[in-house]
């Protein structure tokens, strides 16, 4: 089901896969800053908030990488991209949740799947270094069993790998298992893993229509999705 067709209750569902970064949190604004940092460190111009938002969701190495980019040949990139590795964690270490915030209904809907009895993991292409205290800071953490970070495996989102080991730590069938997030990303790691996959329409999806992805259907937060999920 792609587009605003009305999405249908899931039956048989009894694990659920949370994306974090434009999912559960808006963190746009930490990252644009850090960007901007390191940019700053090379002398080089900042960039809008936009541009940056468009870089997001496919780990930090991409994003540091397409940040430089716009500015550098493929030589030039790859002799400052080891140091502006390292200032971007050093900028992001500083910044992480100070600028985040919770897309509305998050928690709700979190504790709705709770109160269902439904077993919850976050997988996120973040470094797990960065995940956890963000999580922490924004009272997400204790809703989850799991968290993995992009960082956690040897692949992460589109790859299946993450969802595959949560599907086992969960000693649950992937058809039994839906993923939740905002961009091509989880629905791609989904559908290659078998699980189920909802998406939400405020994320960042690397400036693509949400609309244009394959899924089971569109939700507008956590608390709708958490309706339509049923064990």
């Amino acid at each position: 089901m792609t587009g605003n067709t009305a999405v249908q209750p899931l039956h048989g569902i009894r694990g659920v896969i949370v994306d974090l970064d434009g999912t559960m949190l808006d963190t746009a604004q930490d990252l644009h800053e850090t960007v901007n940092r390191v940019r700053r460190d090379l002398h080089l111009a900042p960039l809008d908030r936009q541009t940056v938002v468009s870089f997001v969701g496919k780990g930090a190495e991409n994003l540091v990488r397409s940040a430089l980019r716009m500015n550098f040949s493929p030589e030039q990139l790859e002799q400052h991209f080891a140091n502006a590795m390292q200032a971007f964690n050093r900028h992001y270490h500083d910044i992480n949740g100070d600028y985040a915030t919770a897309y509305p209904e998050v928690h709700e809907g979190l504790q709705a799947m709770r109160a269902k009895d439904l077993r919850l993991a976050c997988v996120t292409n973040k470094p797990l270094a960065f995940t956890i205290p963000l999580m922490q800071k924004t009272g997400l953490h204790d809703y989850f069993e799991i968290i993995y970070g992009g960082d956690s495996f040897a692949k992460k989102k589109p790859d299946p790998m993450p969802l595959l080991q949560v599907c086992k730590d969960f000693a649950l069938q992937p058809q039994e298992v839906v993923a939740i997030g905002d961009s091509i990303n989880d629905s791609q790691a989904a559908r290659a893993a078998g699980c189920r996959v909802l998406n939400v329409p405020y994320g960042y999806n690397h400036g693509q229509s949400i609309q244009e992805v394959d899924s089971d259907g569109i939700v507008s937060s956590l608390l709708c999705a958490a309706q339509l999920i049923n064990p």
